[in-house]
């Protein structure tokens, strides 16, 4: 049975995460009919998948909400994840995009077909779309460590991102592989739970000593009763944020990062057993890994019943890790290893003009045009896609802003200014050279292994001033697309 449909739904909008759920209240409030296709039962992307023990933003929560629903009711100044999902379950009901959703129904084909782009989904629906707004996020696909026995584990074990509630961890030992932002807020949390929890580090890491701020009812209620006070904050910390710690890690040299290491020192500090601090002292420049935040973290590795091993992981057994020769028995075991940060759309098959296939573009690894479009790939663009600065600002205002370019883009196709938006490969190829050229200079370049650096050891994020980007999605050059009657 042919199940090809044609409708008049001009957008499709892959993923209803905080970029999909983005594009969805933008698109409706500027008139145009979407779609939007999540894979799941409900909205919220990164936010609705990892719900382990401790999870919170790093990003002030106050700079982590949409410029246009300001949130006056966070807790905290770093908010626990479950705000955050229900922040954006309720946005999405709030601006009524969720008739437009399709629940449960991944996209798995995304074809350019007579000038329209047609899309499969996982129950054989198929349907045509004249632009497609790829919103499917970075940190989706966990990774899994390739450890040899890792199927003799006799007990639970679990990736941090797919967190097994049913599992009780309270009184018992338990293992956690990884030590990044998942495993250090991990270890903070269920440390005064556990009978034992031990740890397993590959890297140390520079750990941030923020303190996390309680709103009081007060200060709540003056958010809620005065919104300039609240639109100051968002600017005020914006600002903050986009002018000082953005503009810093663009540079391998920057005093503020060396400040930020000193704070990060003096907290090591406070660690008293000099083995231990030794164990968990970084050997490269902060930064140059992603951040870690917390205000607890060396409090609860200092407690008794907490061991941090960093002799390299042998093999897993039936009843736990061998790590340097000893077997480190465990009931429990969490997996804070990461997430495959080049899959993007991936392992959806996506394929452009002429037959070109996406997989084959990004065989090396993935990359786009001011990182929201490739050559040969129409009307498609990406929000929070390659070189996005994940690394340095927030990721829902970059959101906003390359979804305000791509809204101009349509624009000018509608006006008649490009027939199809598809960026030339001279200005793909143009970008990309000087992005790759400028990454080495970052501190991501400053010698670490991290999920920052792509197969080459170079930094894929976005290595330009927060000027920069501001500047490139206010106003797109047209002559980086292809001309009209080309």
């Amino acid at each position: 049975m042919d199940t090809t449909t044609t409708t008049n739904h001009t957008f499709a909008v892959i993923g209803a995460g905080m970029s999909g759920i983005l594009a969805g209240i933008k698109l409706k409030e500027a008139g145009y009919p979407v779609q939007i296709f999540e894979k799941a039962d409900r909205v919220g992307g990164t936010w609705r998948e990892n719900t382990y023990p401790g999870i919170a933003c790093d990003v002030p929560s106050h700079i982590y909400s949409y410029s246009f629903e300001l949130n006056p009711d966070w807790s905290s100044s770093h908010s626990p994840g479950e705000e955050i999902q229900k922040y954006l379950e309720d946005v999405a009901i709030k601006y009524g995009i969720e008739p437009s959703i399709h629940f449960n129904e991944g996209v798995t084909r995304c074809t350019w077909v007579d000038g329209e782009w047609e899309i499969e989904t996982e129950k054989g629906h198929v349907e045509r779309f004249t632009w497609v707004i790829a919103a499917t996020g970075i940190l989706h696909h966990p990774k899994y460590p390739d450890i040899e026995g890792m199927n003799d584990f006799e007990g639970p074990m679990f990736h941090t991102a797919r967190w097994d509630h049913d599992v009780e961890i309270t009184g018992k030992r338990v293992g956690l592989i990884g030590t990044g932002s998942s495993g250090v807020q991990i270890t903070a949390e269920v440390a005064p739970e556990v009978e034992k929890l031990s740890v397993f580090q590959r890297t140390a890491q520079w750990v941030v000593p923020n303190e996390r701020l309680v709103y009081t009812e007060e200060e709540k209620e003056a958010f809620r009763t005065d919104a300039d006070m609240l639109q100051n904050m968002h600017i005020e910390m914006s600002t903050a944020f986009n002018d000082g710690f953005a503009t810093s890690v663009i540079d391998g040299e920057s005093q503020l990062i060396d400040d930020i290491q000193n704070r990060c020192l003096e907290a090591l500090e406070t660690v008293e057993d000099l083995e231990l601090r030794e164990k968990l002292r970084p050997t490269y420049k902060a930064a140059c890994k992603r951040l870690v935040v917390s205000h607890n973290f060396y409090d609860a590795v200092q407690r008794p019943n907490v061991d941090i091993v960093t002799e390299p992981i042998e093999r897993i057994e039936k009843n736990g890790v061998r790590a340097g020769g000893e077997l480190h028995e465990v009931d429990v075991l969490a997996l804070a290893t990461g997430f495959h940060v080049d899959a993007f759309m991936r392992p959806m098959n996506i394929t452009g003009r002429n037959g070109i296939v996406l997989d084959e573009v990004w065989k090396d690894w993935p990359s786009a045009y001011l990182s929201i479009s490739v050559p040969e790939f129409p009307n498609f663009f990406m929000l929070n896609g390659p070189n996005s600065p994940v690394g340095n600002f927030s990721l829902i205002q970059t959101a906003e802003m390359q979804f305000d370019y791509v809204l101009k883009i349509v624009e000018h196709v509608k006006q008649g200014d490009l027939d199809i938006a598809v960026t030339t490969r001279e200005a793909y190829e143009r970008f990309d050279a000087e992005r790759y050229e400028a990454a080495k200079g970052t501190v991501w370049a400053t010698g670490c292994n991290s999920w920052y650096l792509d197969n080459n050891g170079v930094p894929f994020a976005w290595p330009f001033p927060f000027s920069r980007f501001r500047a490139e999605m206010e106003s797109p050059k047209l002559e980086d697309y292809e001309p009209v009657g080309n």
